[in-house]
């Protein structure tokens, strides 16, 4: 029943569920897309399911309108246990009551080593940025919410384990970009800000980074002065496949260490995921090697995506270094460094640590999640589990000369 085709959704919508990539009707699907989204082409998504199961399990649904595709979205499903979870929450506990809290513990206690809970994220939980859908121009981005809410309920209910804390996870939206009708809100789906992304608008006809810096004020053009001097003696490279291979180990330890420090550890990356990336998307993506006295201290790595954006994503550092050297600084201008050279006009940063990315001259983009229990347990830890998720406070810089 699960992969009849053209299931009745409502209305004169139907819908067809896939379990992986493969089975996916590759035409159908680019027929929505149109090459908008590369997290949304069946090429990524492929490899990123490859990579990353049976930890993970992937699901997408093609939408139809009178039997015309509309609508494509992606699914990652993931379970952990008890004590995973018990762990998340701990410090967000406080606001319950004495016997709901007693009623938890117990919960915990029972399965700790046991698959308890079940994410269904309607999404990609390895990118910041709305990456769940893309809708066809036969319908308005109103009709697409509400789509999006009828197919994620279906494919919350068929996901869900007897038993689990389940609940069904959307993200990420821009604020500014909210439809007006609450399709979402209106059928108990929970709005909770997170972490914005944070951006720059790279200014026209800058030749390298010293003309960017040269925009600051004398504050921060010190600053960033000191932040290159400190940064002198690590020497970068630009990491063919090969050499991405060879730096494997050290690229995954390096990653480790900045995972081990993020807010929220759902989900982890395969340990062969840069190599895979440059292997199949050798154009679009690079990996940045820093290199101390011929020892790899630390990495970045991204994705050239259109004429006009670059996208960062994942980095590496040796915190140690970090100290000495302003290395994870000296990351952030190779990033803009690099947007210039190759002249994008968009620059994605990401989330976290907004206030040190706002020093370079990132701003905001607020981004919007929604998230809906599944069943009384999930009800009862929601609000703990959405506190821990809110961003943390922050003070945007500005470092550039005022007009």
């Amino acid at each position: 029943m699960r992969k009849k085709p053209q299931r009745k959704l409502y209305g004169n919508y139907t819908f067809t569920f896939y379990e992986s990539m493969i089975e996916v009707d590759k035409t159908a699907w680019n027929e929505v897309l149109l090459g908008t989204n590369f997290f949304l082409t069946t090429d990524y998504l492929q490899l990123i399911e490859n990579l990353h199961k049976p930890q993970i399990a992937h699901r997408y649904a093609i939408v139809y309108q009178h039997k015309k595709p509309v609508f494509i979205c992606c699914f990652q499903v993931i379970d952990f246990t008890a004590d995973v979870f018990g762990e998340l929450v701990e410090s967000q506990i406080t606001d319950l009551t004495s016997n709901r809290l007693k009623l938890f513990d117990k919960y915990i206690d029972k399965y700790k080593d046991h698959v308890v809970m079940r994410v269904v994220t309607c999404g990609n939980n390895f990118v910041s940025g709305e990456h769940c859908f893309a809708y066809s121009k036969k319908i308005n981005r109103e009709d697409a919410f509400f789509v999006l809410e009828k197919i994620s309920n279906v494919v919350s209910k068929e996901e869900k384990l007897r038993g689990t804390i389940s609940a069904t996870l959307i993200k990420d939206f821009y604020a500014d970009r909210l439809p007006k009708t609450k399709t979402l809100e209106e059928n108990k789906f929970i709005e909770f800000i997170v972490e914005p992304n944070m951006a720059i608008e790279i200014p026209e006809k800058l030749v390298d980074l010293n003309d960017y810096v040269a925009l600051y004020s004398k504050k921060y053009r010190n600053r960033a002065k000191n932040i290159f001097k400190d940064g002198a003696q690590i020497t970068k490279k630009n990491l063919l496949l090969e050499e991405i291979k060879t730096h494997q180990k050290q690229l995954y330890k390096l990653y480790e260490n900045v995972f081990m420090h993020a807010k929220f550890k759902l989900v982890k990356l395969a340990e062969n995921y840069f190599y895979e990336m440059k292997n199949n998307f050798s154009d679009s993506f690079f990996v940045t090697g820093y290199f101390l006295e011929n020892e790899l201290v630390g990495f970045d790595s991204g994705y050239y995506l259109s004429d006009d954006l670059l996208e960062a994503h994942y980095i590496g550092v040796d915190y140690e270094v970090n100290k000495e050297h302003e290395l994870y600084q000296n990351i952030l201008y190779h990033f803009i460094e690099l947007a210039i050279t190759h002249k994008k006009k968009h620059l994605n940063l990401g989330r976290t640590a907004s206030e040190i990315k706002s020093t370079v001259g990132a701003k905001a983009h607020q981004l919007v999640c929604y998230i809906k229990p599944q069943n009384t347990v999930s009800k009862v830890v929601l609000n703990p589990f959405i506190s821990f998720l809110q961003p943390t406070e922050w003070v945007p810089r500005n470092p550039f000369k005022e007009d």
